[in-house]
């Protein structure tokens, strides 16, 4: 017994951040894989696995797991320790990253490749520190700033080298799908959704914060959905079918991957937990390319390059300005706003 305790406590916090991030990086084509499982098993003509569902049950099962783990921050004198203002800062923050980051994205997934997702989604980093330095007065050294501004050119590169067959948006010579833009609608969110809880949420412990932000989020959702689509578009979320698949899902990918994510940053440094995260993109990439068979463009190759390079000189820049080992919450989201939205 005494053994089994002192290896858990041997685990270093860089291997719960890589779980951490295979899991969060291969949600998304885990997502679509399923939907397309859905496709297969119609009921009476509809998908029991459609994206609402997943977001929705999904949310459900994670919650399962996470308040079971995290109860003891669920109690009344926890609670009412939160002040009014938190308390409206919080359904905010849970309606933007909560609601409509992840159905945003959710909804691109259909659009376009599961790669696009990933690599327009590289711009919430050099826009939740371009919202920093803006509003929070955040001080960064010049790496720090190079580092994301090169990997918004290879962004750019990406789109700009593909030619989408309906284009939503056109700017000179980069027209950008409907997939790419509500990727870029959904990764904002999600970054103005960080910057927002590093300014007034550091002290409401992390359990906490993500429990309800997830509830508060999958019941928005929830109402959102069926006043835009009616009362019969969750008809199918409580059937068997789909369960055990998000039981899987919610469970493995959305709660084993939070619980490994805290862990892994409480035992961690921002600089270790940038660079764990910066390997995101790759394996999203891969994981798309394994489960998926995505098949990757010049426009890829060349824009992720310049993705891979820019968050090799963003790691130079973090490794150079902290190397602190933190715990506290509010030093714990500190490293979450680093990295920026982690996935679904």
């Amino acid at each position: 017994m005494l053994k089994c305790i002192n290896s858990r406590k041997m685990i270093p916090g860089q291997l719960y951040l890589w779980i951490a991030v295979i899991l969060f990086a291969a949600s998304n084509s885990v997502v679509r894989k399923l939907t397309d499982i859905g496709a297969q098993q119609l009921i009476a003509g509809r998908n029991p696995i459609s994206l609402c569902n997943v977001l929705f049950v999904s949310n459900l099962c994670a919650l399962l797991v996470l308040i079971p783990r995290f109860y003891r921050q669920l109690h009344v004198r926890v609670l009412r320790q939160i002040s009014r203002n938190e308390w409206i800062t919080l359904v905010v923050v849970a309606i933007l990253s909560g609601a409509l980051a992840p159905a945003l994205i959710f909804t691109a997934l259909a659009e376009t490749m599961v790669s696009n997702v990933i690599i327009v989604g590289r711009v919430e980093p050099p826009l939740i520190l371009a919202l920093s330095v803006w509003l929070l007065h955040d001080r960064l050294n010049r790496l720090e700033i190079i580092g994301p501004g090169v990997s918004l050119v290879g962004v750019i590169l990406t789109i700009a080298l593909q030619h989408p067959e309906t284009s939503a948006f056109q700017m000179g010579m980069i027209s950008l799908g409907k997939g790419e833009v509500l990727t870029l609608f959904g990764v904002s969110a999600a970054a103005i959704a960080t910057v927002i809880s590093k300014a007034r949420l550091g002290q409401i412990p992390l359990g906490l914060y993500t429990i309800v932000r997830m509830l508060i989020g999958t019941i928005v959702f929830f109402v959102l959905a069926i006043l835009l689509y009616g009362s019969e578009h969750f008809v199918d979320a409580f059937s068997p079918f789909l369960w055990q698949w998000m039981l899987v899902y919610g469970i493995v990918i959305v709660a084993i991957g939070q619980l490994c994510w805290f862990k892994g940053l409480r035992a961690s440094t921002t600089s270790e937990a940038s660079l764990v995260n910066s390997f995101s993109p790759v394996a999203g990439i891969l994981a798309a390319y394994l489960i998926l068979g995505e098949q990757l463009t010049i426009a890829h190759y060349l824009g992720g390059a310049v993705i891979l390079v820019g968050l090799l000189i963003s790691q130079i820049g973090i490794r150079n300005r902290s190397a602190v080992r933190v715990t506290e919450p509010s030093a714990v989201q500190q490293m979450e706003a680093e990295v920026g939205f982690k996935g679904i």
